[in-house]
């Protein structure tokens, strides 16, 4: 059956939650503060030549991303399914901080995304003279309303926009505390490179159902932790951390390839944990590669274990995952099962 031609609305939705671009100084401290966003973008020239409306939520109080929470996540949610017919496309504007844990959760929580939904920030607030915001901004608004000649969007899925590249959400990261160029995609190649024009790059792009409504979701569960092991790791502390008995999921960050060192007590404690029904993810502190744990004895053991891997994951989208599968799945073992598929694009499988 013809999928119909997308009903365009030509307005993208803005909404702001705070961070750096929304911001000024206090003129007493001279330290940062977070503006009337209306005002700030009543100031911007550029928003005349865009060829799309635009509308502004912002949040009642605009937070510091070091202060997103899931009950955030899910507010976000609640905006874009309640206004998901009057946009072509949404833009958040957030700190970086927490920005690619936001766009990883939003990406499971936004089944079958049919529309762009694109976090950007800046480095620099918008109203000082060198700053990033202003193109980050007006090239997100851009985006969101970019479309094929049915209408569908071009980029129907939760992106990041920063510094030229359009990466998808859940398989970034914050890599850059300083430098304008925030964000990288590690492990997937940019969805849209945009210089003075934009080069799409069409096979890389997520392509929902456009047929099927976007289902939202708002349960998350986070009683998550995260491992991350090193040299001189000791039984006593990592014990205390395992065997918590509200804990239901591990992201444990090991070495490499998905190696972990070969102490008899380790490899216990995680069978035992993963027994128990706690689902124990391995993911590489290797920023680029994946978990291969059949390449080495020490990652053999691992899986003998009963820890499966999370592939080329970063930690925000794994730790996202989880919270969002426990959220969905009283039953660990749907959301191990779960854990090896592709559900939003985060994995090579």
């Amino acid at each position: 059956m013809a999928v119909p031609v997308f009903k365009r609305t030509s307005k993208v939705l803005l909404i702001y939650t705070g961070g750096t671009i929304g911001m000024g100084k206090n003129p007493t401290t001279g330290a940062l503060e977070p503006l009337d966003f209306n005002h700030l973008i009543d100031k911007l020239p550029e928003f005349e030549y865009l060829q799309t409306g635009i509308d502004v939520h912002q949040f009642a109080s605009p937070i510091d991303s070091s202060d997103m929470a899931p009950r955030l996540w899910a507010h976000l949610v609640s905006i874009i399914a309640d206004n998901y017919h009057r946009y072509d496309g949404f833009v958040i504007l957030h700190g970086t901080d927490t920005m690619a844990y936001t766009a990883s959760a939003l990406s499971f929580m936004l089944e079958n995304l049919t529309k762009p939904v694109i976090l950007t920030g800046s480095q620099l607030p918008l109203g000082q003279l060198r700053t990033d915001g202003k193109e980050n901004l007006v090239t997100s608004i851009d985006l969101a309303a970019s479309h094929h000649a049915d209408g569908t969007p071009l980029v129907p899925e939760v992106c990041i926009y920063f510094s030229g590249k359009l990466l998808r959400g859940n398989r970034s990261t914050k890599q850059n505390a300083d430098g304008f160029n925030a964000f990288e995609s590690f492990n997937y190649p940019p969805l849209c490179d945009a210089g003075i024009n934009f080069n799409f790059h069409t096979h890389e792009i997520l392509r929902p159902d456009f047929s099927r409504p976007m289902q939202p979701h708002q349960a998350l569960d986070s009683n998550i932790t995260i491992l991350s092991l090193f040299p001189g790791i000791q039984e006593n502390i990592a014990r205390h951390l395992v065997e918590s008995p509200e804990l239901r999921s591990i992201v444990m960050r090991s070495y490499g390839s998905g190696n972990a060192p070969q102490h008899p007590w380790l490899m216990k404690l995680l069978q035992e944990a993963s027994e128990r029904g706690v689902v124990i993810v391995n993911i590489s502190q290797c920023v680029a590669g994946q978990v291969e744990m059949e390449r080495y004895d020490t990652g053999f053991q691992l899986k003998n274990a009963g820890v499966v891997s999370g592939y080329d994951s970063t930690v925000e989208a794994a730790l996202t995952k989880l919270m969002h599968l426990q959220g969905l799945y009283r039953d660990n073992s749907i959301v191990r099962k779960l854990m090896h598929q592709s559900i939003a694009g985060e994995i090579s499988v």
